[in-house]
């Protein structure tokens, strides 16, 4: 296997048949700064952590597989109030509890310039971080954050959502034209007008899995269909923003996010595991789907699985880009970072827990024992420290060496 980054993050994302005009998005994006390259590298991450690391005879759990400070963000769950949890789950897997924490911890300190703390300061909030998780998973008790239960930086975020008017999000990405809502396309939340072909497709796959669902016709009714730009680790992968009658709602018209689901990109190393195996998923978008509502204590609105004769999607309501922590919003109060910090150590904690016992992943008793242990939280700062430098190295020469991709 060659050593050339460039090569390797460039194999990795053809090999996904991704979208060459989103992909040269992704690459720019990835350029701009090494904590956006951490984020679009998952796969490096996995690729080079070792095999023989004793951090991978930890407790196996339902993890999220791409852990970092921005793949925590609010949803609106199904019963239509708002949460604060992991909200990312393409990577999704079983394996040892500890790659989701060595991969958050990595994050931190690779984010730290971005989130404008020092050396210490970020060793604090690694140590705050940990802290929450190790005595969460100690209590064995799970919980859920709510507003009436978040605190500093979340709960703004939270308390700001209820101020939200869904008409005017609805209408932030829509117009009426001669009576009818159709999308704007404004390259910044679709990426280009899907074609007629892909709008036709698309309408079909809804068309086709509500019938074999007798989910409610008259809510999926396609009125519009276009292509969408989101996210870093999975842009360029096929995904569109589609809006729907809603019929029956209260709110009117709908918004919905439809994604292809991809191959974990843990899946290839997860050889390095003695135990356990995966499960025989249906598609991947089973998988996604199934992780998400086994992990979170309340499913986001709409969330389903479409399948049609060669991939699968993931099918969601769309949630705004916005709902995540500004993590700039700490205006150097180091105490408002430390309380982000204790609430992702203890949602990871809960998620762990929650999700215990499922098709092979460890029961509360094994996560509390584990909770007791020390030496793994040494080992896993001592690699996320040295990993977290390969990782700038990496960056240096992916700015360097990329300009023979497409930019």
């Amino acid at each position: 296997m060659t050593n050339n980054i460039v090569d390797r993050i460039h194999r990795f994302n053809t090999e996904q048949k991704r979208d060459p005009e989103l992909l040269k998005l992704k690459y720019k994006a990835m350029r701009s700064n090494v904590f956006t390259f951490y984020r679009g590298t998952c796969h490096l991450f996995y690729e080079d952590f070792p095999k023989n690391s004793p951090l991978n005879a930890a407790p196996s759990v339902w993890i999220c597989g791409d852990l970092h400070l921005e793949n925590f963000g609010s949803y609106k769950g199904d019963n239509r109030l708002v949460y604060f949890d992991i909200n990312d789950f393409d990577e999704a897997v079983i394996a040892p509890c500890t790659w989701d924490i060595v991969r958050f911890i990595t994050s931190l300190i690779v984010g730290s310039h971005t989130l404008g703390v020092n050396e210490s300061e970020a060793l604090d909030l690694n140590n705050h971080f940990l802290d929450a998780y190790v005595n969460t998973l100690a209590k064995g008790q799970i919980r859920s954050v709510e507003k009436e239960t978040a605190k500093g930086l979340v709960k703004d975020l939270l308390s700001s959502l209820n101020k939200r008017d869904r008409q005017i999000f609805l209408d932030g990405h829509t117009q009426e034209k001669k009576g009818n809502r159709r999308l704007i396309v404004d390259h910044k939340s679709i990426a280009a007008k899907a074609t007629v072909e892909e709008q036709q497709k698309v309408i079909k796959l809804i068309g086709d899995w509500h019938k074999s669902t007798q989910k409610d016709a008259e809510f999926y009714q396609v009125l519009d269909v276009q292509r969408r730009i989101a996210g870093t680790g999975s842009l360029g992968l096929e995904r569109y923003i589609i809006l729907v009658e809603g019929k029956g709602s209260p709110d009117g018209n709908y918004l919905l996010d439809l994604k292809l689901a991809a191959q974990s990109s843990l899946q290839p190393y997860l050889c390095k595991l003695p135990q356990p195996h995966q499960p025989q998923w249906a598609s991947e978008a089973a998988r996604v789907v199934a992780i998400q509502q086994r992990v979170q204590g309340t499913p986001p609105a709409l969330l389903e699985a479409i399948v049609d004769d060669t991939n699968s999607y993931a099918l969601r309501e769309l949630q705004p880009s916005q709902d995540r922590v500004s993590l700039q919003a700490w205006d150097g109060k180091l105490g408002r970072l430390e309380k982000l910090m204790q609430t992702m150590g203890e949602v990871t904690a809960w998620d762990q827990l929650r999700s215990g016992g499922r098709q092979g992943s460890a029961i509360a008793d094994d996560l509390i024992k584990f909770a007791h242990l020390s030496d793994w939280r040494n080992q896993i700062l001592k690699y996320a420290t040295s990993y977290s430098k390969q990782v700038e190295l990496d960056y240096q020469e992916f700015c360097q060496k990329s300009s023979i991709l497409p930019s």
